[in-house]
């Protein structure tokens, strides 16, 4: 998480020349907001992790998170001049190793979970005032994501070495970004936060697998850095 917020903060360093936030900039495409709807598309980085709780104490499920790759769609639908409203439909891909406490080789309890979701955002985005050729904005609502990899169809459990997770996904997001108003096109940087509402986790089918018997609910975080083109 700490990458892609120097990352975001050094792309809107680079940003940052006379063209856009001179004293007396030259005024890029003036008009591109007052559109009725507007289309895009992104590509982005992801950074999923999962949050535990557990039925009893004991030692914690490690997570070790990868980062992963987003493309997707822009649709934009002009509220009035401060608010959007935003339907972003794409696809991530990401993994989580999960190693699983108590064993005594360690393969035992590692699983590799390969997530390929289809995501699908609708977003309310509140904009500032635009000054020259910036305009930063802050972005929340909510999303719902199916998981191509859930494997909840499989009969067969961790006991064959098959990690089950939930076909659906409900997320809340938050978010922030700046409207970089360049010559020919509008460039978005963006930073957003995505939080599961409920539990993931498809269980063994033993009540007291070492693997699932004690985790009380799985749900997904993540943090997505996204690079918009209008």
């Amino acid at each position: 998480m700490k990458r892609f917020l120097l990352l975001f903060l050094l792309i809107i360093s680079l940003n940052c020349n006379a063209q856009l936030f001179g004293r007396d900039p030259i005024i890029n495409l003036e008009n591109f907001d007052k559109q009725r709807v507007s289309w895009g598309y992104y590509l982005g980085f992801n950074y999923y992790d999962f949050k535990f709780e557990y039925e009893d104490i004991d030692k914690d499920i490690l997570v070790e998170s990868t980062v992963g790759f987003n493309v997707g769609l822009i649709g934009n639908l002009r509220l009035n001049e401060y608010f959007d409203l935003r339907f972003e439909p794409g696809l991530s891909f990401n993994q989580r190793n999960l190693t699983f406490p108590n064993f005594a080789l360690e393969e035992e309890g590692l699983r590799e979970v390969r997530s390929t979701y289809i995501h699908f955002p609708l977003l309310v985005k509140f904009s500032s005032a635009r000054t020259g050729n910036i305009k930063p904005f802050l972005v929340a609502g909510v999303s719902s994501a199916l998981n191509l990899s859930s494997n909840i169809n499989s009969k067969e459990d961790n006991s064959n070495n098959v990690f089950r997770m939930a076909k659906w996904t409900n997320f809340y997001e938050v978010g922030l970004g700046i409207d970089l108003y360049l010559e020919y096109f509008k460039f978005t940087p963006s930073l957003r936060g995505v939080f599961s509402f409920n539990d993931e986790l498809i269980r063994d089918n033993d009540p007291n697998s070492p693997w699932t018997g004690n985790v009380g609910s799985m749900k997904t975080r993540g943090v997505f850095l996204n690079f918009t083109f209008q």
